[in-house]
């Protein structure tokens, strides 16, 4: 059964004010969002200043419950005026989102669930899209995009790691056993993890004249290491740099990043909204 027309135009209507930034009121949309963002982490990190607490606690309280109903109208707008809610509902900021609110009606069960209202502070996120006249959108969209396109790169580098730990843990536990510290496999794969990665807390150190040549080789491959994901997504940007990119996102499933001039989306084929 087709939508009607009217329907249809409301829903598409507001679907670029909420979805996308490149209208005026879809800016406008996107800057009072980002102000009761940053309102509310600042109540929920002021909330937990003793002081602060006991003289304003019910105001902080009132605004608390304000922001989270404005915040879950704004998530229910969100999955109606999409064609897949599920789809966005599952999204990272879709799950963001939900995040976002839960934890106030879960206070009313568990006194102090209302701490974990500072993951609000992941929607800041949405800020890019305000300057998107400016560089900052396209700097984010660029790094989205080389993440996704590299993902099975980076998977692979960590995956290589992991056996890498897993071998240089086990080799220090043989070298040097319970008596330098090293009591098991996992507790050498967590001194192989930070040293590896340049950390050094220093709480486990070998002691033999073996067990610290192979940490000084660990120290050297750590440095070497970490130059492999930074030219994973330098290659990743680079490539996507190329195609220029809007805020213009497909009402069917979600995706952003499409290029101006694009009349289907690159990702599912569905007509996209005019430019």
């Amino acid at each position: 059964m087709n939508e009607p027309k009217e329907a249809a135009g409301w829903r598409r209507s507001l679907h670029r004010i909420i979805f996308e930034a490149d209208t005026g009121f879809g800016k406008l949309f996107d800057a009072l969002l980002l102000i009761a963002i940053v309102a509310s982490v600042l109540a929920v990190m002021l909330e937990s200043v003793l002081t602060f607490r006991v003289q304003h606690g019910t105001g902080l309280r009132i605004a608390e419950w304000m922001f989270t109903v404005i915040f879950t109208v704004e998530y229910i707008l969100r999955l109606v005026i999409v064609e897949k809610p599920t789809r966005y509902a599952r999204s990272f900021f879709g799950v963001v989102d939900l995040l976002a609110i839960l934890p106030t009606y879960l206070s009313l069960f568990l006194p102090g669930a209302q701490t974990l209202l500072i993951i609000r502070a992941l929607r800041l996120l949405r800020i890019f899209r305000v300057f998107k006249l400016g560089r900052f959108l396209g700097e984010q969209n660029l790094l989205l995009i080389s993440m996704r396109r590299s993902r099975e790169k980076v998977f692979v580098f960590l995956a290589t790691v992991l056996v890498l730990v897993m071998i240089l843990g086990s080799a220090m536990y043989l070298i040097e056993g319970p008596a330098s510290g090293f009591t098991s496999i996992p507790r050498s794969m967590y001194w192989a993890i930070v040293t590896l990665t340049t950390v050094g807390y220093g709480d486990i150190a070998p002691k033999t004249g073996y067990g610290q040549a192979l940490a000084a080789l660990v120290m050297v491959l750590g440095y070497s290491i970490i130059a492999v994901p930074t030219g994973i997504l330098t290659a990743g940007i680079v490539e996507a740099a190329r195609q220029p990119i809007t805020t213009r996102a497909c009402p069917h499933c979600m995706s952003e990043g499409h290029a101006s001039t694009a009349l289907f989306c690159k990702d599912c084929g569905d007509t996209l909204p005019e430019a």
